[in-house]
């Protein structure tokens, strides 16, 4: 069951506070030294920024008023020194930071691409791509700012605030007060929203999301889509999705550019206040034009990095709600992982047993297995037959450790597969499941992907065991014809024999062929057949075909029905005894004779 669609949103497993926050620190932790370092920079170019009002105090109440040139020269100096050095600072700081946030960017994109190789299928199956998809890209995008930018910004605009507040009650202790009379307020504001305004960007996230699901859906549909004719339809699904995307979004912008037009007029308010009581104190002869102005200029400055510090606080809300789904992906359990003390597979010889083997799908579904037993030589080729959603590959997805068991033991060659590495486990199987999925490349580099060491020679072998050569080499560039992705530019047929060339290029002990001759026409059947049974002597094999003639000469034909093993014998054994293989074949016997 999937946990949503493209148009149902995620929940999420996490509280929405700050918490996740601190998942990031192991991403910060090995860029501490240049965190520190930029932060000492901008600290001495936010103080150097500072400079100018106290230096037009000084020219207006001092050089001018005392005609004091020298000083007013030394002060023009000061300035333009100070501006030169604002601006290298800037520029290294910039080139430092935006270094440093793709690196930990890069970091986390691996770390979830990483984890997501290693999920098992029942994560894929239970969630539309898109939606991992958008973490993968999208949300990590968009987390870039805060590490470039974000981070050394709120650092420097809180010791700016504390210097702006030095500054002021240096030059007057009873207006610095009241300038800051209006913070309280703000903060209190600013606490009312934190909950509204947090919800409404995750709620954004989440039809960002599905309208990502959606459009990814749609891509992969789009043969079918056009088939059916509903183009319009679906331009009717998105449009919706569309229009709660812009709804939502402007819901988030709404609340987020509130805080800072409330910031503004409490600048405003208060550099009114002061200039109203500064020009009372001034016709009093209690206060100089230019301390009025420099303060003046200051109280403006102090709201200046509080606007700064709420754009940054918009900004973690919105990245928030991206850091939550990527971290709740980086959360999602393995379930199917290696075991404390597993131990690699040496040379497997291919002795295959099932023990009572119970399996579910989820937790609470029912059983597709019960039971299920029996024992496999070394060599064996094994044929799994049976109607459509038995359990057929099941069977073999659990040989091969895609899903864990939830009762009973599986062994190959008397070692739990449990207590086995996967790597060495799947390293030495050759599979080639339903979907013949091949990857962007070459023809060359989608065989060779079983096996990144093989020559070309090898390659070609074994192309030419199952009967792929030949098709491939009509091709202007042979092997070196590029495959787009999905194998969308080849025939149904050619792609499974590619796929087939691949997992035989493995060269392994255990061979899974899950109806892998389906797409293939009668008469290349007869010749793959014919080319597999040389490399298919000294292999176990399991294979699952709905065609039985292919299946005729195996070892042992179990039919699995019923949640267990119905039937089990080769198939002169079964024929004789009359039972449900023998009505599936004579069904089939009949099919194609009537055609």
């Amino acid at each position: 069951m999937a946990v949503n669609k493209y148009d149902q949103d995620e929940e999420l497993n996490v509280r929405v506070d700050f918490s996740y926050f601190s998942m990031l620190k192991k991403y910060l932790k090995p860029h501490i030294p240049v965190i520190i370092f930029t932060v000492l920079m901008m600290f001495v170019s936010a103080f150097c920024e500072l400079l100018p009002p106290y230096f037009i105090s000084l020219v207006l109440d001092k050089c001018l008023p005392e005609s004091n040139f020298k000083l007013f020269f030394i002060l023009v100096a000061a300035l333009a020194v100070v501006a030169v050095l604002v601006c290298i600072i800037m520029r290294v700081r910039s080139v430092v930071t935006n270094r440093m946030a793709m690196r930990i960017i890069q970091d986390i994109r691996s770390d979830l691409f990483a984890h997501m190789q290693k999920l098992p299928f029942s994560f894929f199956d239970s969630r539309p791509h898109g939606k991992i998809l958008v973490r993968v890209v999208n949300y990590v995008n968009s987390i870039a700012n805060l590490f470039a930018n974000g981070i050394i910004d709120m650092i420097t605009n809180v010791f700016k605030m504390f210097v702006i507040i030095g500054f002021m009650f240096a030059m007057d202790v009873k207006f610095t007060l009241i300038s800051l009379a209006g913070f309280p307020l703000f903060a209190i504001v600013l606490t009312i929203i934190r909950s509204r305004h947090m919800k409404a960007w995750r709620k954004l996230s989440a039809k960002q999301s599905n309208l990502n699901a959606y459009l990814q859906e749609s891509i992969n549909g789009m043969k079918i889509t056009q088939s059916f004719a509903r183009e319009e339809k679906n331009a009717e699904i998105f449009d919706n999705l569309c229009e709660d995307n812009k709804k939502f979004w402007m819901k988030a912008v709404y609340i987020s550019l509130g805080i800072p037009m409330f910031v503004s007029v409490l600048s405003t308010t208060t550099t009114a206040a002061v200039y109203v009581m500064g020009v009372g104190r001034i016709a009093a002869g209690v206060l100089q034009v230019g301390t009025l102005i420099a303060f003046a200029s200051y109280v403006s400055r102090f709201w200046e990095p509080v606007t700064a510090l709420t754009t940054f606080y918009n900004e973690i809300v919105n990245v928030g709600s991206y850091i939550e789904r990527i971290f709740q992906m980086l959360d999602e359990p393995l379930v199917v992982e290696d075991l404390p003390g597993a131990q690699p597979l040496e040379n497997i010889k291919g002795d295959v047993k099932f023990e009572n083997v119970t399996f579910a799908y989820e937790r609470g579904a029912r059983n597709i297995l019960e039971n299920v037993s029996f024992e496999v030589k070394s060599g064996d080729r094994i044929a799994l037959v049976g109607p459509t959603g038995a359990g057929k590959s099941t069977v073999i997805n659990l040989l091969a450790r895609f899903y864990d068991i939830q009762g009973g033991k599986i062994t190959i060659d008397g070692n739990d597969i449990t207590h086995a590495t996967l790597n060495s486990l799947r390293s030495q199987m050759g599979i080639m499941l339903q979907d013949s999925f091949l990857f962007s490349g070459t023809i060359m580099d989608n065989i060779r992907y079983s096996r990144l060491d093989a020559t070309d020679e090898q390659v070609i072998e074994a192309a030419k065991a199952v009967c792929a050569h030949d098709f491939i080499m009509q091709f202007p560039k042979g092997y070196e014809t590029e495959v787009n992705e999905g194998g969308t530019s080849l025939s149904a047929g050619q792609k499974q024999l590619i796929a087939f060339a691949r997992a035989l290029l493995a060269d392994p002990a255990i061979l899974i062929l899950d109806e892998a001759t389906s797409s293939i026409d009668t008469e290349t059947e007869i010749a793959l057949q014919k080319g597999l049974e040389r490399l298919l002597q000294g292999r176990t094999s399991f294979i699952i075909a709905h065609r039985l003639s292919t299946i005729k000469n195996s070892t042992k034909i179990m039919y699995i029905a019923d949640k267990n093993i119905a039937e089990s014998g080769t198939h002169d054994e079964l024929i004789t005894k009359g039972g449900r293989y023998y009505e599936l074949y004579m069904a089939q016997y009949k099919f194609l004779e009537n055609m």
